[in-house]
Formats: C-alpha cells, sequence, structure tokens
C-alpha cells in the first residue's frame, strides 16, 4: 500500500494527490470486513490495543502476524488512549520496529493507520519519510501523521510539507495541527494557503484566525495579494460553516477584519478570482450562504453594501469579464446563480450585446436580403 501512496505521489510530487488517483487507494477492499465505531465513543480502539498487547507479549512475533488480525476489529483513524496506552508500555524499540513494518509494507489501509498509530508513540526523526508520505492517504492517514509528526524534531517542516499535498480531513487535521505551533514561518503559511476551497475548511477557520493574529496582520498598512485572497477565504468560509467551526457570528473580530480587508482590497489589482471570492462573500453576509452563520443580517448590511460597491468599480467588471472570457471557472459559477448574473460586470455586458443584437435587426429589417454578404440583418456576418 506504502508504495503504491508514493509511485502516486511521485508522479506530480509538488501537490496533491489527484482526486481520481486517490479514490481507488482510499476504497477498502471488498472483502476487508466493516467494523462500525461502537456506540459507545470510549470504548472505540479497545479491540484494536487488545490485538497490540497480545502481539507485544509474544516473544519473536513478526508484524506481518498482525495483518489478519487487524482486519477482526475497528481501527481508529484518529489518536486513541487505548492503543496509545498499549504502545507506552511495550519496548520502545519494538514499538517502533513495529510501526515502521506496518507502514512501509502493510497491504492495506488498516496497517498504515495502526502503524502510524505506533510511530506517534515511539517514531524518530528517521521515520518522517514513512510518516509523511503515509499522510498523504489524507482520509486515513493525515490525523495520525500529523500526530506523529507534531512530536518529532523537524516534525513542522515536514507538517508544512503535508499540508501543501494533502486534502480532505487529512488537510484538517494538519492545519489544525499547524495552529499551535509559534513560528512566524507557520504563520505565514497559514495566514496565506490554510483554506484551499474545500466545505471541511470550515473546521478549523477560526483556529486558523486566532494562530496568525488575523485582525492584527490586517492592521499593518499594507498586506501582500496573498494574504488579502485568503483572507476573503477564510471570511466566506465563515458564513457559511455553523456546526462545523467558528462562524462569522462567533468571530470576535469579525467587523474589524472585515472593515480591514475593505481598505486592503483597494490596494491589489483586482482579478477573476478575487471578484468572485468578494461575489460570494456579499452574498454570504446577506445570509444567502447560512443564515445561522451570519445571525441578524442586518448587522451585516453596512459591509455587504461596502463590499458590493468594490464589485461594482469598472476594473472590478472588466476583470471579471476577462474571467468569464477565458473560462475561469469560479466566474462560470458565479453566472449559474441567478443573484451573480445579476451582478453589473455581466449584467451590462448581457444587456450591451442584447442592444447591439437589436439594432443590428432594426437596421437589417429596411435592408435586402445578403445586401451584407450574409443573412437578413447582417447576423451571417456577426
Amino acid at each position: 500500500m506504502f508504495e503504491r501512496v508514493r509511485e502516486a505521489h511521485l508522479a506530480g510530487p509538488d501537490g496533491p494527490i489527484p482526486r481520481a488517483v486517490l479514490r481507488p487507494l482510499e476504497r477498502m477492499h471488498p472483502e476487508h470486513p466493516k467494523h462500525e465505531s461502537p456506540r459507545d465513543y470510549r470504548q472505540a480502539g479497545k479491540n484494536a490495543a487488545a490485538v497490540l498487547g497480545e502481539h507485544f507479549a509474544r516473544p519473536g512475533a513478526h508484524p506481518a502476524e498482525l495483518m489478519h488480525r487487524l482486519h477482526e476489529v475497528y481501527v481508529p483513524t484518529h489518536r486513541n488512549q487505548h492503543v496509545r496506552a498499549v504502545a507506552e508500555r511495550a519496548e520502545p524499540e519494538l514499538v517502533r520496529a513495529t510501526g515502521a513494518w506496518l507502514v512501509a509494507k502493510g497491504s492495506d489501509q488498516c496497517a498504515l493507520v495502526v502503524g502510524l498509530a505506533l510511530l506517534a508513540v515511539a517514531g524518530n526523526r528517521e521515520d518522517i519519510p514513512l510518516i509523511r508520505t503515509a499522510g498523504l492517504l489524507g482520509n486515513w492517514c493525515g490525523s495520525l501523521a500529523a500526530d506523529a509528526l507534531e512530536r518529532l524534531p523537524g516534525g513542522t517542516e515536514s507538517l508544512l510539507w503535508l499540508a501543501e499535498r494533502v486534502e480532505g480531513w487529512g488537510r484538517v487535521s494538519v492545519v489544525e495541527a499547524l495552529c499551535g505551533v509559534d513560528e512566524d514561518g507557520v504563520r505565514a503559511w497559514l495566514a496565506r494557503r490554510a483554506c484551499d476551497g474545500d466545505f471541511l475548511n470550515g473546521y478549523f477557520v477560526g483556529q486558523v484566525a486566532h494562530a496568525v493574529r488575523l485582525h492584527e496582520l490586517l492592521d499593518e498598512p499594507v498586506v501582500d495579494a496573498e494574504v488579502v485572497a485568503h483572507t476573503g477565504q477564510l471570511l466566506v468560509k465563515m458564513t457559511e460553516c455553523a456546526g462545523v467551526g467558528t462562524t462569522l457570528l462567533r468571530y470576535e473580530h469579525a467587523e474589524r477584519v472585515l472593515g480591514a480587508l475593505l481598505r486592503h482590497l483597494g490596494q491589489v489589482p483586482p482579478t477573476a478570482e478575487t471578484f468572485c471570492r468578494v461575489a460570494w462573500l456579499v452574498h454570504g453576509l446577506r445570509g444567502g450562504l447560512d443564515a445561522q452563520s451570519v445571525g441578524p443580517v442586518e448587522r451585516w448590511e453596512p459591509h455587504a453594501m461596502a463590499y458590493a460597491a468594490v464589485l461594482e468599480r469598472t476594473p472590478w467588471c472588466e476583470a471579471a469579464r476577462g474571467g468569464r472570457a477565458a473560462g475561469h471557472p469560479g466566474v462560470a459559477w458565479l453566472l449559474e446563480q441567478d443573484w451573480g448574473r445579476a451582478l453589473r460586470a455581466f449584467a451590462e455586458a448581457g444587456a450591451g450585446a442584447e442592444a447591439g443584437a437589436g439594432a443590428g435587426a432594426e437596421a437589417g429589417a429596411g435592408a435586402e436580403p445578403g445586401v451584407d454578404g450574409g443573412a437578413p440583418g447582417g447576423h451571417g456576418s456577426a
């Protein structure tokens, strides 16, 4: 399993494994029995811990003997007190060797998960390449890979490496781990790249905002375009993450950050991407994404009006139209919304096109067919 993940990564080493490639890797073998988590969460992991305890108690037991046994029990994919307690009681080098073998040689996701849980207790710096590569199987292994890297010297650099290459639940775990690291380089990354647009970003937006001290960061007279763009993404996500993470309604610095971002938008050139983010922010502030995340919309209407005015500016409209012409997916998605098509950037363009078509038809009505070298009215040469 590890080799399959590694090969998929090497095919595109600077970013996440494509989802079409990742899905088959994350899919359990059809003959592998699926075990549900116990109703009582406190019992989760006890059976897996018992299997490990029996294994460590037998002198000379080989890690391969765990493969079948682990298929018979529920295996937690997050840090688990029962599994951890067994690993901490066993001889450290045995735990490390077993964990490394399961990650490197195990034939399925369960082996990687248990191997990472053991390396999170007894691994050392030499195990980092194993841990971070296994972590690329994000939905299965991201959480335990982050747990293992957090405690190792040099682990922060590897967390950043993994954060650039993992999506879904794995990204949630890695970003949450990075939010607990008090380093300038980490805060710089979090302020620019933590969100990747996934719905699950809602789980950590509040943690990111607090970790980078966003309200203070935006008080600076000048911030770079990446911070501006990412801040817009954070705020949009806060308008739709009720029940998941910190909402705009609950974010104590929301109005300060909204005001500061508005000032900084005037300092960066508009792009199709920033146009889309501001448009969705206006929609979210008005309760269009999730009313529970924003509460009474009257509170946010002054901000919504100010951001809507930005979208009316000619350079911003031109950026949006350029995005439409270039087939920008965000602009295409906006144009699928009734409220998106009503934005000045698109409504004016549509009205202009209709007016032009009407004028051409009117002029052509008094002309003889074929005078313009085309169909009546000149449409053939349009």
